[in-house]
Order: structure tokens, then sequence, then C-alpha cells
């Protein structure tokens, strides 16, 4: 990417929120965890349950969208699919009961988050766009203590390439002079770049399988870091 000094003024700085600034899906997978092994599936293996909710999940996102509530219906729906009958009101329950601790869980903070934000905001102006369901999303928001450093937070129900074209748009940006920073390659990354944008990706281990793509290796409008305090060393 070059010198990073060059970087240093005066950026328009895009964040995602999800497990970018705060841990989200590790929260989910445990969820799944306790969900495999309650189901006990006689016949499938652990692997073989995960794929059949995988799917259900990828094609509820696409009907219904993201956040607990719908991944409450996911679990549901594959119960129903392995067991080929409608879930009882009793297995709802004990559904409802593994998730609970998505709606009742603090943000826990990504390492170096905070400190790294307020060095930041005092350099480039900083916005933030995250997915999913408004209401449990704003929760958040409000939760985690960042939202002053942000000149704007949005909340959209998909992040393609329309929605970064409707971002530059919306606050009269130059896109060559703008960064998205986020873990998913599939919504923060790619799409991105599609809206000719640059990226910073930053993995986490825990990101949603359907949040996975390929990034081209090649692409320099790319920066890839491997936690989120490295961003003080190029911005």
């Amino acid at each position: 990417m070059g010198d990073a000094t060059r970087r240093r003024g005066g950026q328009v700085l895009v964040f995602d929120a999800d497990d970018t600034l705060w841990e989200n899906n590790v929260l989910f997978e445990r969820v799944i965890d306790d969900f495999l092994e309650w189901l006990d599936h006689p016949t499938l293996d652990r692997a073989e349950t995960r794929a059949i909710l995988d799917d259900v999940e990828r094609a509820n996102a696409v009907a219904h969208g993201y956040g607990s509530k719908v991944f409450l219906r996911s679990l549901a729906e594959c119960l129903e699919r392995l067991r080929q009958r409608p879930a009882t009101e009793a297995e709802r329950r004990e559904i409802e009961g593994l998730a609970a601790a998505l709606v009742e869980h603090r943000v826990e903070l990504m390492p170096g988050v905070a400190e790294a934000l307020d060095e930041l905001a005092g350099r480039h102006e900083l916005l933030l766009l995250t997915k999913g369901d408004r209401e449990e999303q704003q929760r958040k928001l409000d939760a985690c203590g960042l939202l002053h450093h942000f000149r704007a937070a949005h909340i959209v129900p998909e992040k393609d390439v329309d929605t970064y074209r409707w971002l530059t748009r919306e606050h009269d940006l130059d896109p060559a002079g703008a960064w998205m920073i986020g873990n998913s390659p599939k919504s923060d990354i790619l799409p991105a770049r599609a809206a000719g944008m640059n990226a910073v990706f930053i993995p986490n281990d825990n990101t949603w399988v359907l949040e996975h793509d390929e990034l081209d290796p090649t692409d320099r409008g790319v920066l890839r870091l491997s936690a989120f305090p490295e961003l003080l060393l190029h911005f």
C-alpha cells in the first residue's frame, strides 16, 4: 500500500460494527453448539446438521434479514426439517432458552477499539455502517459507548454495492478518499470496492460462515490488518 503517512490526513473512515467493533457472531456460535448438542440427531453428525442449519439461515437471511429473531426462526425451521414435523411448544421454549443470551448479553468491545477510535476521531471523519434488525442494532449502538466518535451511524437491512453508493451520495463522499473497515469480505470489503471505495480487512476468527468470500490478494485497494489497533499505524 505504500508509505502509510500518505493516508494520515483527513480521510473518511467507515466502520462496520458487529465483529469489528465488538464481538457478535461468537455468541451465535455458542448457541449453535448448544443447539446441536441438544438436538443430538440420531443419524447425522454435527457437521451434517450444521450444514442444514446454514442452508436454512442462508434462505432466511434473504427472506427476512438478520438478527436474533431471524436466528430463532432458523433454529426452529432446522429442527422441523430434521424431525419432519412442526416444532412443539416445549421445543420452541427450549430454543428460546438457548438463545436468551443473545438478547441479554452486554456489548463486548474488541481489544483496543475504544482507545484506537479516540485517536482516529481526532484525525479523520468517522462514520458507522451496520446491517441487521433496526431495534436490535440500535440497542447495541446505544450500549457500546462509542457513538460520540461518529458523525453519523446508519443501520441498513443489507450491505451491498448499492448501499455503499447510497452512502457516498448521502455524505457527499469521494469514494477514492473513503475507507470501509470491517471483518466481512461479503458485506464490508467486496461491495465497498465495487462502489469505488478503499477497504481495510480485519479478519475475525468467528466471522459468520455466510459472510465469507474470496478476496483478490493483488487488490492494492484493500489493506489487510491483523488487529484493530493497527489502524493507528496507517491512518
